[in-house]
């Protein structure tokens, strides 16, 4: 070995040694070790009931700290009705809380929230951040996507239905498989072709290529928190994961056909549609074979022209009957597919103008029979497989689509089996497909994955409390942080688990604990002894996130349209020409503009200006943790946009219809705004400002006090 003199050689060992290091490490990283039940510590005093507040308090016996005084009834109840459905609380909600002594007051709130409908709303917004959702496409020409919406009202539903997360796991990754039967799990597949698609591309293998990448990378950090997506080019400079670990996940995907129109009817639905077709095609049977007798042989000479232009084994692909085509046969297709499609256009153009005249004579006869036709059955974008025979998987040099190297089969992180040895997955085909998919989902929804229920629990602690266990949630590896309290997480882990994955018992655990109650004051001592709050020895005061405050504007002001589900709402704003793409009609029914922000109509390439201002996430990347800035534009925003200036005037609307004198008046806006009621100084400076300023400015005034932007 050479001999670096001078700084070269210091710079080189500086730059080595955390490798070896993490070489030396990586086998007995916490997270690669299948969580155990750790005992619930013994404290010095008496045993909290809750088992988490035992974790909490061992910490703070450790350093000297005591917890903060618990949150007042107001606070507590406007935190909690925020975290579970993303709204404020109603007065009459507020005084049924305050007024209740008996014991289980808080324990009864909990449970009325966990079964509101807007639970899933709130947390299914969670998810969609993860899940990298919109409804256009992106890049370029960010075209529409009909029928995306579908995937966000499939979360919404799981949520509500408190699935256990184990099925809602399986569904996502391998629904088609498992369930072909079943819309919901059909649906819950479009999870994997949510990211950004360039529909345009020149080079429709390497599209492919793109978006089995992007599969590859959401799935082992949404569900395993690994940054696996850093070994595509090469081994991972920082963590045990392999280029060869990479491509043999993706070898899982390698098989799926992504489809933009799967059917996700119900079978009441099809044979339905089958009857009404049936009548239809008999009574326009005519018709048109009379058409497809002009445009067919166009159609063959066209799709025959083009066919030619593909090299011979593309040819040749096309012309093996569909079931007897080999996996690369399939893959062929898959790239080449778009160069031989024959648009109505081309038919049109080919037309002789006496053919031409003759079609357009025949479907003006059609369009009489057009009440007998029956509506499309409903679609999704979701994955489909349907050859035993899966097109082979190449690690990639470079990452490179053009640079195969070795085969490889489908496999998981060598680091998280057994001897740490790469192992193929045991795969058994089923009926409809390779089973390739079904494999992973198990082996991640397993009990004995090390990371899959560590993950999750740490995302519902990250939300409710400010910050996770783990303050990278997306990151469980060896440059990911270290968890401030382990034990803890390991409990929750096993405890989701012996729950049967049920979601909604861990809400009910995090909120009911006294951890959870307690208020944002910082004592001196905490101020001390744990400044960043990472013993969680006080409450964080946490700011709304864009879709709450837009969402508090419209339920304060009675303007809330509380429907559910169905397309996503373009706003005339969110209509326009933007980015290369082109304008989008906007929704036609006005009242729908007033619904909650989740259902509104996502543009990758033209975020809504209201909700960007308070940090919506980038939509082309998974987000596990929103940006929670303070910024001039969020301080116009609550002043002069739209959205502020409508509520406040509706707001002084409703003032006056619900409250008969001005005091009665001022204390509806408090507590409608902010909670609670006003204090006499407050009652006092804000009647003196009405006697020269109109109700609406007071209004104003309120939306923009950090008491209503914040949470205590």
């Amino acid at each position: 070995m050479y001999r670096l003199a001078g700084w070269a050689g210091v710079v080189l060992a500086s730059l080595c040694l955390p490798l070896v290091a993490c070489a030396t490490d990586a086998d007995h990283h916490w997270a690669w070790k299948k969580p155990q039940r750790p005992a619930v510590p013994t404290l010095s005093g008496p045993t909290p009931s809750n088992p988490i507040d035992a974790f909490i308090r061992a910490k703070w016996e450790a350093v000297g700290l005591t917890p903060a005084p618990r949150a007042s009834r107001e606070q507590l109840i406007r935190r909690v009705t925020y975290d579970l459905t993303g709204l404020p609380p109603t007065p009459e909600e507020i005084d049924a809380f305050v007024n209740d002594r008996s014991p289980d007051a808080w324990a009864k709130v909990v449970d009325r929230l966990l079964a509101s409908p807007h639970y899933g709303e709130r947390w299914g917004r969670h998810w969609l951040d993860l899940a990298r959702y919109a409804d256009t496409n992106g890049y370029e020409f960010d075209e529409p996507r009909p029928d995306a919406w579908r995937y966000r009202d499939y979360v919404i539903r799981s949520f509500n239905s408190d699935k256990p997360f184990d099925r809602f796991i399986l569904e996502q990754i391998a629904g088609d498989e498992a369930f072909p039967t079943d819309p919901e799990a059909l649906i819950a597949t479009g999870f994997h072709l949510l990211g950004p698609d360039m529909t345009d591309s020149s080079d429709q293998a390497q599209r492919r290529y793109n978006t089995l990448s992007d599969m590859t990378d959401t799935t082992a950090l949404v569900f395993l928190g690994l940054t696996l997506t850093c070994a595509r080019c090469h081994d991972h400079k920082f963590e045990p994961l392999s280029q060869l670990d990479y491509f043999r996940f993706m070898a899982f995907f390698t098989p799926a056909a992504f489809r933009r129109d799967l059917s996700v009817a119900t079978a009441e639905e099809v044979q339905q549609f089958q009857r009404q077709q049936e009548i239809y095609q008999d009574l326009t049977k005519t018709l048109r074979a009379a058409i497809d007798a002009i445009e067919e042989p166009h159609r063959q000479r066209i799709y025959e022209a083009k066919l030619a232009k593909l090299p011979a084994d593309a040819q040749a692909a096309y012309r093996t009957p569909r079931e007897k085509r080999t996996g690369g046969q399939l893959e062929l297709i898959a790239e080449t597919e778009r160069q031989v499609q024959v648009s109505e256009a081309e038919i049109a153009k080919a037309l002789s103008p006496a053919e031409k005249s003759r079609i357009d004579e025949l479907k003006d006869q059609l369009k009489a029979f057009d009440a007998k036709k029956p509506a499309p059955l409903p679609t999704a974008m979701g994955l489909k497989e349907g050859s035993p025979q899966p097109p082979k998987t190449y690690l990639l040099e470079r990452g490179e689509l053009a640079n195969k190297r070795d085969e490889v089969e489908p496999g998981f992180p060598a680091i998280l089996l057994p001897g740490h040895q790469p192992t193929p997955a045991t795969i058994t085909p089923l009926p409809t497909s390779t089973g390739r998919r079904w494999a992973l989902a198990q082996w991640i929804a397993s009990p004995d994955n090390p990371l899959t229920a560590r993950v999750i629990v740490n995302r519902l602690w990250q939300h409710h409390f400010g910050r996770g266990i783990v303050a990278t949630p997306n990151d469980f590896g060896l440059r990911g942080a270290t968890p401030t309290h382990p034990e803890l997480l390991d409990w929750l882990a096993c405890e989701l688990i012996e729950q049967k994955w049920s979601l909604k018992a861990l809400h009910r655990l995090m909120l009911l604990s006294e951890t959870y109650q307690q208020s944002t004051i910082v004592t001196a001592e905490a101020r001390e002894r744990d400044p960043g709050n990472t013993l969680f020895s006080r409450m964080s005061r946490r700011r709304l996130e864009a879709e709450a405050v837009r969402d508090a504007l419209l339920a304060i002001s009675g303007q809330l349209n509380r429907k559910m589900g169905g397309p996503g709402v373009v706003l005339p704003a969110n209509a326009r020409a933007a980015g290369g793409a082109r304008a989008i009609a906007a929704t036609p029914d006005a009242r729908e503009y007033t619904r909650r922000s989740i259902y509104l109509f996502s543009r990758r390439n033209l975020r809504d200006n209201f909700l960007q201002a308070f940090d919506f996430p980038d939509t082309n990347l998974s987000c596990p943790q929103r940006e929670r800035s303070t910024t001039a534009p969020q301080a116009l925003a609550l002043l002069n946009s739209p959205e502020a200036v409508t509520a406040a005037q509706r707001l002084a609307n409703r003032l006056q219809q619900e409250a008969k004198t001005r005091k009665e008046q001022i204390v509806l806006a408090y507590r409608l705004t902010l909670g609670r009621s006003p204090t006499a100084q407050e009652k006092d400076r804000v009647a003196a400002f009405l006697q020269d300023s109109p109700w609406s400015e007071f209004c104003r005034a309120l939306f923009s006090l950090n008491e209503f932007l914040y949470l205590d």
